[in-house]
């Protein structure tokens, strides 16, 4: 981020609601500055610069608010990429290459484009082609939803040489997709191009035309770490809270409020919740499907018969919302309601009251009918007392989530409503 653009975003607080108290008021800034710091940290792949100076960071800040601090390093995957293109006549556009990246000759791999649907039809032979797997419009975020595997196996299995997937969604951009962080999904490599690009391939399949697919780079393993912050009073009742800090871009809408809370939970906490353990983790990983959470589940995290209530801050706690259609996308005052709170059901009446007033959050579902991301991992660990948020913006996954995404007076009326739910929860 910029000089202009940071002092643009902290200028944004200045908008605060006149109506609140000064302690309000205080926290609603260090939420701007807390989110301006993280975005500044630049791209979050797991493992990268990114990730690991804002694991760093946190880590000092929990060290600050009296956390005895702990960092546990795991291996996740890394791709550099040189060549990623396809070419179709004189068309070309850029690809993302899908992780784990299965890389293709340095001169790539050539075959007719036919297009596939997302139940995996195509109009012609896919042996020996190039498969243009064309997505339904959505919030894509990981390959594993079975619009997008499912014709991705489906062209390999009938001999494809590769795929390549349109992520149609709100931005007209690639939308990067999450996927297994152990090994390669896929048969042969796989790249996603933005939509605003596709036209010509889409043109292109429609007579079967010869394209070139190149996926070229380096892969390997780098670690990544998590990092966990406790206070451990012996009490033998552990108050757990976790969000993820990693992804594929900048993630000001998908991680920043997230960070954002966790941090201004982990600075009150200690004071306002004294008669329990308190333990804060923070995991790298998640694009890589929850892989960082599972090795905190292993490694760190109090166990579930010792832990009263576990609140995970997932995607998109507070994003901006966006008129969209008419012209593009435009960002207007108020947060995406695509955002979900799920609570173990003994914390459902008590949520609805809570999070009234705040779109999406104020209908909150069952944990034990609905859950996703890393608290989906959460939940099957045995975890009997949770509350978690989780989401898809528009620009979830692209590389344009800067921001512009993210507005601070949004982020810390929502924190201020995980306070109060935390504060009860630890009475319950």
């Amino acid at each position: 981020m910029d000089g202009a653009t940071r002092r643009g975003f902290l200028a944004g607080t200045a908008a605060l609601p006149l109506t609140m108290v000064p302690e309000q008021a205080r926290a609603a800034r260090a939420v701007a500055d807390d989110l301006s710091r993280y975005i500044g940290f630049g791209s979050k792949q797991s493992g990268g610069a990114g990730d690991t100076a804002a694991g760093h960071w946190m880590a000092a800040e929990l060290e600050a608010a009296g956390f005895a601090v702990e960092k546990h390093s795991f291996s996740v995957p890394c791709f550099e990429p040189g060549r990623c293109d396809i070419l179709c006549g004189d068309a070309r556009a850029a690809l993302w290459p899908q992780p784990i990246v299965s890389p293709t000759p340095g001169a790539g791999v050539s075959g007719p484009l036919v297009r596939v649907d997302a139940a995996g039809r195509a109009d012609a032979p896919l042996a020996g082609a190039i498969a243009l797997v064309d997505l339904p419009y959505g919030r894509w975020s990981s390959v594993l939803a079975g619009p997008v595997r499912t014709p991705v196996d489906t062209a390999f299995a009938a001999g494809a040489k590769a795929a390549v997937i349109i992520t149609n969604g709100p931005t007209g951009k690639i939308i990067a997709l999450n996927a297994d962080g152990r090994a390669p999904m896929f048969k042969g490599p796989v790249g996603l191009v933005a939509p605003a690009d596709a036209g010509p391939f889409i043109a292109a399949a429609m007579t079967h035309t010869p394209a070139v697919v190149t996926l070229t780079g380096r892969g390997g393993r780098r670690p990544g770490f998590n990092v966990i912050g406790r206070r451990d009073r012996g009490k033998g009742r552990w108050l757990v809270v976790s969000t993820p800090r990693s992804g594929w871009f900048g993630c000001a809408g998908e991680r920043g409020g997230g960070i954002a809370a966790w941090l201004d939970l982990a600075r009150w906490a200690p004071a306002a919740l004294p008669d329990h353990d308190l333990a804060f983790l923070c995991n790298s990983g998640h694009e890589y499907e929850n892989l960082g959470a599972e090795e905190a589940l292993k490694a760190a995290a109090p166990k579930p018969h010792e832990t009263h209530f576990w609140l995970h801050l997932g995607a998109n706690l507070a994003a901006r919302d966006w008129h969209e259609g008419l012209f593009g996308l435009k960002p207007i005052a108020g947060t995406d309601s695509q955002r979900y709170l799920a609570v173990s059901p003994q914390h459902l009446s008590r949520a609805r009251r809570l999070f009234a007033g705040l779109a999406g959050l104020e209908s909150p579902y069952s944990a034990a009918e609905f859950s996703a991301g890393e608290l989906a991992t959460i939940v099957a660990a045995g975890y009997a007392s949770v509350a978690g948020v989780f989401g898809l913006h528009r620009f979830h996954h692209v590389e344009d989530d800067d921001a512009r995404c993210i507005d601070p007076a949004a982020v810390a009326a929502t924190v201020a409503a995980f306070r109060r739910l935390l504060t009860e929860a630890a009475k319950a």
